[in-house]
């Protein structure tokens, strides 16, 4: 490196002949000078590792299908030689056009010779294929010498580059590895032909000083590196793993190994969301690029969710339901000045609709009269002074303020008014194996009680479709959310579920140690909320859906 500038070589005419589809396209000198930063998302195979249970074919091949809708450059879709199910899953998504699909293998022949089965039909394949190298696994894992592990991954990338072009090589725990056998390691990986050498932080041990040292050596001390990509697989075991990777991007690194959700083993793999977005943001100071479409990472975040069973923490970074909300009356009153004062990236760049505005104790006036202005009421029909004393004390209350509790504060003659109108008085929910799950539902309103059945896909589907059934509302669930409260076996679970109902969106939450229970009174929540609406709210835009009612005896 010199004054600031990477010095690279041309690429040689023996190297023209066995890189890898995406470098044919960007080669070493050229990555370095235009920034383009290759996104390899590892969440079917790091990320699937790290979960309780595996995905199924089919869910894998749904992920592999958003992640190609995203645009990654690589997805890494599992580990073929692991198990038989592995072997169809990367078999299957080596189908999908676009991305470049890789198989992971160690340096064991029978672990190539699976991955390049699997991608067979690959349109564009990659062979991925590591070795530890710190002292700690040459020592005590494979028990083996340097020169033993140096001709080990010689043999393996040469053996890769029979069955594919592409081969990619990394020295597992390189974060922890000694820089002089690092150096050789590679120099050697890239001599039997691989394309890409990976720098993995595999146990989150570096801190980007430390991490950026290491990069910057491989450069200064390889003499064939300027013929391959480097890639960096950075893991948070200190929370350093989007720092890490951003930071090796800046030194010459252009490929970052990721995962949605920040997804993987122990404490997760560099955030996808997260590298993309701050490469996006703050291009000023990277000055890289990626092929992304960022649109999709809400989409994409929100699958992988879902398929994968593991929550995403409010508060995290891009993805999180807190990541565009804010709550200050500071922050709110600055947003409806200039969105810009509290908020570096538009909602919309990663799928969202808006930004969330969180009515609550905190919110200022302005922000609630910003509120029932987007509702429809005049400014003469405002009386802030009187209406933010109520506003204030129904927060207080309530925690959360929504669009129908505005519209009813406004509409109210009394403090009835606010009480939910149905109530939920009783719930028997039967499901089991092969059994068709069903649900008896008991309702009160107005002093009459009314009682219906459903049967549904699962216990909480026949619990709602039961209280649809009663209350005759067309309710489209949008979201669906679980989270422990507490802990143990008896722990207590929160549901949170969005849906829609009349062109608006509602939100309802509830509470128990029961998940159906917890889901029905969420679901109450939100009846009450449209019943509220429908009776008081002026935008609303549906007609009350007549359904016969059956009294219980």
């Amino acid at each position: 490196m010199e004054d600031g500038k990477w010095i690279v070589g041309k690429v040689g005419d023996e190297f023209e002949e066995f890189i890898s589809p995406i470098v044919a396209d960007y080669p070493p000198e050229r990555i370095l000078v235009e920034g383009k930063v290759f996104i390899f998302d590892t969440t079917l195979r790091d990320g699937e590792q790290s979960l309780p249970t595996s995905l199924s074919v089919e869910q894998k091949v749904r992920i592999a299908r958003q992640l190609a809708k995203l645009e990654v450059d690589v997805i890494e879709a599992g580990f073929p030689v692991s198990s038989p199910a592995d072997f169809e899953a990367v078999r299957e998504i080596g189908r999908i056009e676009g991305p470049v699909i890789c198989g992971l293998a160690r340096t064991v022949e029978k672990d190539i010779v699976a991955c390049s089965k699997a991608l067979k039909d690959a349109k564009r394949s990659r062979i991925h294929t590591f070795i530890g190298t710190s002292a700690i696994h040459a020592e005590k894992k494979l028990r083996k010498s340097e020169e033993e592990i140096l001709n080990m991954a010689k043999s393996c990338v040469k053996l890769a580059r029979k069955y594919c072009g592409d081969v990619e090589f990394s020295p597992e725990d390189a974060g922890r590895t000694g820089l002089d056998f690092l150096c050789r390691i590679v120099e050697t990986a890239i001599d039997a032909g691989a394309s890409t050498i990976n720098i993995p932080d595999t146990v989150g041990y570096t801190l980007p000083e430390g991490f950026v040292e290491i990069i910057d050596t491989l450069f200064n001390r390889v003499p064939n590196i300027d013929k391959a990509v480097i890639s960096v697989h950075c893991h948070n075991d200190l929370g350093m793993a989007t720092a890490n990777s951003l930071t090796a991007v800046r030194h010459g690194a252009r490929q970052i190994e990721c995962a949605v959700n920040g997804l993987g083993e122990r404490a997760g793999n560099a955030a996808l969301e997260e590298v993309v977005m701050a490469i996006k943001v703050r291009r000023d100071f990277m000055k890289v690029r990626t092929g992304v479409n960022t649109r999709e990472i809400m989409r994409t975040s929100r699958l992988v969710r879902d398929i994968c069973g593991v929550p995403v923490q409010p508060n995290k970074a891009i993805v999180g339901s807190n990541a565009f909300a804010h709550s200050s009356g500071i922050h709110q009153d600055g947003m409806l000045k200039a969105k810009k004062t509290y908020e570096i990236i538009s909602p919309r760049l990663v799928g969202l609709k808006e930004h969330r505005m969180n009515l609550t104790s905190r919110s200022g006036g302005h922000m609630v009269k910003s509120r029932l202005l987007s509702l429809g009421y005049s400014e003469a029909e405002i009386d802030m002074e009187s209406f933010y004393e109520r506003f204030i004390e129904l927060a207080d209350k309530k925690g959360t303020v929504y669009d129908d509790d505005l519209i009813v504060l406004m509409e109210a003659q009394s403090a009835g008014d606010l009480e939910d109108i149905y109530v939920l008085e009783y719930l028997n929910v039967s499901t089991g194996t092969n059994t068709v799950p069903t649900a008896t539902a008991r309702i009160s309103a107005a002093g009459e009680t009314y009682e219906e059945a459903a049967v549904g896909d699962g216990a909480v589907d026949a619990a709602t479709k039961a209280i649809d059934r009663i209350v005759g509302y067309d309710i489209s669930v949008q979201d669906y959310h679980l989270d422990a409260i507490t802990q143990g076996r008896e722990a207590l679970g929160r549901v949170k579920i969005v849906a829609e109902a009349d062109g608006s969106l509602f939100t309802g939450s509830g509470a128990s140690t029961d998940i159906v229970e917890a889901s029905a009174m969420a679901y109450m929540d939100i009846v009450n909320k449209i019943t509220r609406m429908r009776r008081f709210g002026r935008t609303s835009n549906g007609r009350k859906k007549k359904v016969r009612r059956r009294k219980s005896k």
